[in-house]
């Protein structure tokens, strides 16, 4: 696992409520194009993860972590479980 950082409120200032687009790679998918334009509100993509599955978690573009894939009640959700180590 990697090192914890602990960065003291008063030194994130102004950045502190900065919005960070983070994405979770669950699957890629290869559709044909007569597949893509098939799909409509409520079509289902299938995915080859399931719960428990590892995945990459994702800030601007660059692989910062991972997590697990998880469903609690209805909804899936993204337990993290590492972060990357600096190259």
């Amino acid at each position: 696992m990697g090192a914890e950082i602990t960065v003291p409120e008063e030194q994130l200032g102004r950045i502190a409520d900065v919005p960070v687009e983070i994405d979770v790679e669950m699957d890629r998918k290869i559709l044909t194009m007569r597949e893509l334009l098939a799909l409509r509100e409520g079509s289902l993509i299938g995915t080859s993860r399931s719960a428990g599955e590892n995945i990459d978690i994702y800030i601007g573009g660059a692989l910062v972590g991972f997590g697990e894939i998880v469903v609690i009640e209805n909804m899936i959700g993204v337990r993290i479980t590492d972060f990357k180590d600096e190259d």
